[in-house]
C-alpha cells in the first residue's frame, strides 16, 4: 500500500495561488453522508456552478440545513444510502464525495470497525462509487481508520478502493495546516477515473488563531454556570485533557461538543476563578513529558487549539485538554458561529436549527479550507461540463 505523503511546507506555488481552468464548468454532484454539505460549500466558495444531482442523510436536522444552504430538490433528497440505487446515476455524476460517520473508527469511539454498521457505511460508498462510475471520488474518515482492528480494516477497505480500477490517491490533512486554528486531522481518500498525477495540496503558514474567529458579540446563555466551571477546571478532568480555556488553536470538534463542557472555551468579563487555578501539583503533571494521552508533550497556551470534538455536551466521554495562562473572567463556551467558522463555513452559512443540532452538525463536518485546497490542487473543474 502507498505510504502517507509527508506535510510540505508553503511555497511560491501552493494551492492559494492556483487558478482553475475552467472557471466556468458546471460540477455535477453527487453527496452521501452529506452533514450540512462542506464539499458543496467548498464548489460555492470557488464560484463553481454546481448541480447538486443527489444528497444523502439520515438526520433530519442536517437535512434542514442543507436544503436551507443549498440548491436542489427535495425529492432528490435520500434519507438511507441503502435507498440509492447507483446504476439510475451512472456516468451522470462528475464528483461523488462522503464522509462516512467516524465512531467505528475514532480514538474517542468504541473502534467496532467494519463490525459495526457504521464502519460498514464505508463499504457502501464504495459500492456507490461501482454503480455510478463518477470521473472523481473524494471519501473522508478519521485518522485511526488506518490503524483500528491492527490496521486490518484499512486493508479491507484499500484493498475494496482498488478494485474499484480508480487511481487511488490517499494522505492525511490537518485543518491548521490550511488556515484554520483547529488541530484536526483527517484522512482523505481520492480516485480518478483515469491515471492522473496528483499531489495533496501543500501547507501554508498558519496566519489566524482561534480568538481571530470570535464573535464580538454573544448571548450571556454562553456562560457557563457555576458547575459547569467546576467541571472544566476540575483536576481529574484537566488531567485527563477534556477542555481548553483560550487556546489560540482549536481542539477537534466534536459532535457532542459543548453541552457536557468537553472542548473549547472562552474566558471573558471579570471575575475571581482564582480557585480554578491549577495546583502545583496537577501544573507538574501537566507539563510533564511523560503524560498518558493524545499528546506526549503537552503544552499551555498553544496557539493552534488542539481537536474540538463532538463528545463536548455529554458528560464523561473522551476529549483532549487545552490549557491557558489563567486570568480573572467568566468562562463561556464557543458559539454554534464560532464553530462554523472554525470548519471553514462563511458567516452567510444560515442557521436554520437549534445550537444543539447546530454544535453536532459541525462536530460531525469536514473543514472547508482542506476540500477547497483539494478541489483547487486536482482543478475540479476539469471534470465538469465545459
Amino acid at each position: 500500500m502507498k505510504k502517507i505523503q509527508k506535510s510540505l511546507f508553503e511555497n511560491k506555488n501552493n494551492w492559494k495561488t492556483k487558478k482553475l481552468a475552467f472557471p466556468k464548468a458546471t460540477i455535477r454532484v453527487g453527496s452521501l453522508f452529506s452533514g450540512i454539505g462542506a464539499f458543496e460549500q467548498a464548489l460555492k466558495i470557488l464560484k463553481l456552478k454546481t448541480k447538486i444531482v443527489f444528497a444523502c442523510d439520515n438526520d433530519i436536522f442536517a437535512k434542514k440545513s442543507f436544503l436551507t444552504n443549498y440548491k436542489m430538490s427535495d425529492k432528490n433528497w435520500y434519507d438511507d444510502v441503502l435507498h440509492i440505487k447507483g446504476a439510475k446515476y451512472k456516468d451522470k455524476i462528475d464528483l461523488l464525495v462522503g464522509g462516512a460517520p467516524c465512531q467505528s473508527f475514532s480514538m474517542v469511539g468504541k473502534r467496532k470497525g467494519l463490525n459495526d454498521d457504521r464502519g460498514n457505511l464505508t463499504l457502501h460508498f464504495i459500492k456507490k462509487i461501482n454503480e455510478i462510475k463518477p470521473k472523481v471520488f473524494i471519501f473522508e474518515n478519521v485518522r485511526a481508520l488506518l490503524s483500528v482492528d491492527n490496521g486490518l480494516a484499512w486493508k479491507t477497505i484499500y484493498s475494496q478502493f482498488i478494485k474499484t480500477g480508480y487511481d487511488i490517491k490517499y494522505d492525511l490533512l490537518n485543518a491548521k495546516n490550511f488556515g484554520i486554528p483547529q488541530n484536526r486531522e483527517r484522512l482523505f481518500v481520492i480516485g480518478f477515473k483515469k491515471n492522473t498525477e496528483f499531489d495533496f495540496p501543500r501547507s501554508i503558514t498558519l496566519k489566524k488563531t482561534l480568538q481571530d474567529l470570535l464573535e464580538d458579540k454573544f448571548d450571556k446563555k454562553f456562560y457557563l454556570p457555576p458547575k459547569g466551571i467546576a467541571f472544566v477546571t476540575k483536576q481529574k478532568n484537566l488531567k485527563k485533557r477534556y477542555t481548553q480555556v483560550n487556546g489560540k488553536i482549536a481542539l477537534c470538534q466534536k459532535r457532542n461538543q459543548q453541552f457536557n463542557w468537553h472542548g473549547d472555551f472562552v474566558q471573558v468579563g471579570k471575575s475571581n476563578i482564582k480557585k480554578y487555578i491549577l495546583s502545583d501539583k496537577v501544573k507538574k503533571y501537566v507539563l510533564s513529558s511523560g503524560t498518558k494521552g493524545f499528546y506526549s508533550k503537552p503544552e499551555i497556551d498553544l496557539e493552534v487549539a488542539r481537536p474540538l470534538v463532538s463528545t463536548m455536551h455529554k458528560m464523561h466521554r473522551s476529549g483532549v485538554d487545552n490549557y491557558i495562562t489563567v486570568k480573572k473572567g467568566k468562562i463561556r463556551k464557543l458559539t454554534p458561529r464560532e464553530c462554523l467558522r472554525l470548519m471553514g463555513f462563511p458567516d452567510n452559512f444560515k442557521q436554520v436549527v437549534s445550537d444543539t443540532q447546530l454544535y453536532r452538525q459541525t462536530g460531525n463536518s469536514i473543514v472547508v479550507n482542506i476540500i477547497t485546497a483539494l478541489f483547487k490542487e486536482m482543478d475540479i473543474s476539469k471534470y465538469g461540463a465545459k
